[in-house]
């Protein structure tokens, strides 16, 4: 499929409303329509001295169809010249292929932080509701639990402070590379070399971290271990990495503390004694699916047995809050499967329920085969995972939306009362400073205003060892924020 941009600039928002309908799919983009041969959507916008005009075409295997919408000249800002454009798209192609997607216009990845910005600006749950369904094309059901989401996040929101800030801290190394996985993790195979190292400059920049932060003044709210799988490295290596963590902060003030131990054929009673004994709080054993079948189709060692056997095992350690993330739509899994899996989680009965809406990510291996995943019976799973979730006592907390998500679902954390990850809260509202240490963390500076500036790391291990001295040159842009 190619995407025409006649007239306009609005590459990404076009091809963000496209996908909304055409998932999976890589488009090439050209500026005039004379220049296309099959398959095409088009954009375009023409300027009069009265009326600008906004319009969309489609063809597809033959098949044609056009739209137009106008607007007086000069009664708009951009921003909402991008909106007019997507919306006449948006509109047409909920025709062209009779389906209207359950989100409407809305592909930012955080539509709970629209919803927090509707209520401080005192807009009621009805307000609310309506701007989603009539503004955006919302669906009810989807208006429904965003505001749902939101109600149990405003107890919890922080009132912005700048000198309180997050730690997240990234090691990004697992077993083996799922196949439905974008994030930069490698495969213990490939990169068991490169983790002692790895695990050197990380604690240099823990320091470097940890010298701003007293420099500044800065108080540690919640520290997050990410990756990949946290618990890939040996015991003493994340002793040493959870050690170097309360030496160079100060967290007797901290209010949660994460580590992802993710994958159960990564977790011993040692690690856990290792986590425990650092004094984190929280930490997820991710079975994705108790499928064994399933479990093998995307590459993932361990079985669902082993998933049961490390919950267990972080029980007995003393772990009182457990979370444990589920993919709904992985290939070769049914609605029936995916229903044995979450009722088989609630009877175990962790603090918190993660459902993921299966994603086809450009770098994960199953994007290859991306058509071959649409149609299978996501919407279902995610469903029943709210109804069953809800009812069960576990409420949704926190919200996100990916690019090329199956069926344009979302992808929902659920926890009992007082269970919620506030760390998961602050990376999705955006209300607070996140300080990223290690491959690939990405440094979040929030001002007073609500403005955002980026410092990321480098994205591969031997990158992030081979020019750390570079790299942490680039600290002096967060002394540079805390200062100003």
């Amino acid at each position: 499929m190619t995407i025409i941009l006649n007239n306009n600039l609005y590459k990404y928002e076009t091809e963000a409303t496209v996908k909304l309908f055409i998932p999976a799919e890589r488009f090439s983009f050209l500026s005039d329509e004379r220049d296309a041969e099959g398959d095409i959507i088009m954009t375009r916008l023409k300027k009069c001295a009265k009326f600008t005009y906004f319009y969309s075409y489609i063809r597809e295997n033959g098949r044609v169809m056009r739209s137009a919408w106008k607007a007086e000249t000069g009664s708009f800002t951009e921003k909402e010249g991008e909106f007019f454009i997507c919306r006449v798209l948006f509109l047409m192609l909920c025709r062209f292929y009779e389906t209207r997607p359950g989100w409407g216009l809305l592909t930012g990845i955080r539509p709970v932080k629209k919803v927090n910005l509707l209520i401080d600006e005192g807009k009621s749950e009805e307000e609310v509701k309506k701007i989603f369904t009539e503004k955006y094309f919302v669906s009810g059901k989807k208006a429904d639990i965003a505001w749902r989401t939101a109600m149990v996040q405003q107890p919890v929101l922080p009132k912005f402070d700048k000198k309180t800030v997050s730690i997240y801290v990234s090691v990004p190394f697992c077993p083996t590379r799922c196949s439905y996985c974008s994030f930069v993790s490698h495969s213990m195979d490939s990169a068991l070399k490169l983790i002692p190292d790895y695990v050197e400059y990380l604690c240099r920049e823990l320091e470097i971290l940890g010298e701003i932060v007293c420099e500044n003044g800065l108080k540690i709210d919640t520290v997050y271990f990410g990756g990949g799988t946290p618990t890939s490295v040996s015991a003493d290596q994340l002793y040493r990495l959870m050690k170097k963590t309360s030496e160079c902060f100060d967290l007797s003030a901290v209010r949660e503390y994460n580590v992802e131990a993710g994958r159960a054929d990564t977790i011993t009673a040692e690690k856990l004694a290792v986590i425990k004994e650092m004094k984190a709080t929280r930490i997820s054993i991710n079975p994705q699916t108790l499928n064994n079948d399933v479990l093998k189709t995307i590459g993932r060692r361990g079985t669902a047995e082993e998933v049961l056997e490390a919950f267990a095992l972080a029980r007995k350690t003393g772990f009182k809050n457990i979370n444990m993330d589920l993919i709904a739509g992985l290939p070769t899994e049914s609605f029936d499967s995916f229903k044995n899996t979450l009722d088989k989680i609630i009877e175990i009965d962790p603090d918190g329920v993660t459902v993921h809406a299966l994603t086809l990510k450009r770098s994960a291996g199953l994007y290859r085969t991306g058509r071959e995943n649409i149609k299978n019976p996501a919407s279902e799973m995610v469903d029943y995972g709210i109804n069953t979730l809800i009812s069960h006592g576990y409420n949704p907390y926190y919200m996100y939306r990916q690019k090329n998500t199956v069926d344009n679902l979302e992808n929902i954390g659920y926890a009992k009362p007082g269970c919620e990850s506030l760390y998961n809260i602050h990376i999705m509202d955006e209300t607070q400073t996140i300080l990223g240490a290690g491959c690939a963390a990405s440094t979040k500076l929030v001002d007073e205003n609500n403005l955002i500036q980026r410092v990321m790391n480098y994205k591969f291990p031997y990158e992030y060892i081979n020019r750390f001295d570079e790299l942490m040159k680039k600290k002096d842009e967060i002394r540079e924020f805390f200062q100003r």
